[in-house]
């Protein structure tokens, strides 16, 4: 179960500094696709919102502890935070596909890792995450 609420954590880790990333583009975001993606990218960091919210109550419910400070996540995340720069859209794009696939392959490996501890209730609730970031990313590469 340790190597389960680590790989959790860790995900909860990516997900909060992702959430700023997104943030950051969404204010920083330039080019001729600034009214489309300003909006788009408020809906991703809102659904990453609840992600994390999510996350951090289920391995509050397998008893053990999620990470909450900053700190602690930067200190462990495997997705870098955005520069405070304005980026061209284009270069967003590029960028967050590469992070949802990033959470793609984290999620399904959670899921490997949780079949395998037979966590059915941790399996049931990535399978959402893995419909999720799968459609975004046949979406965002059907834009690019």
């Amino acid at each position: 179960m340790n190597e389960l609420i680590k790989e959790l954590n860790s995900f909860l880790a990516n997900l909060c500094v992702f959430y700023r990333k997104l943030q950051n583009y969404h204010w920083n975001i330039i080019g001729k696709d600034f009214f489309i993606l300003h909006a788009k990218l408020e809906e991703y960091y809102d659904d990453v919102n609840s992600q994390i919210d999510e996350i951090a109550e289920h391995i509050l419910t397998l008893g053990k502890q999620p990470l909450g400070t900053m700190k602690d996540y930067l200190e462990i995340a495997t997705i870098q935070e955005a520069k405070n720069e304005k980026i061209e859209d284009k270069e967003v794009f590029s960028k967050i596909i590469a992070d949802y696939e990033f959470l793609l392959q984290t999620a399904t490996s959670i899921k490997e890792i949780a079949e395998e501890k037979k966590s059915v209730a941790t399996s049931s609730l990535i399978d959402a995450y893995i419909l999720d970031y799968s459609k975004k990313l046949w979406m965002l590469k059907q834009s690019n």
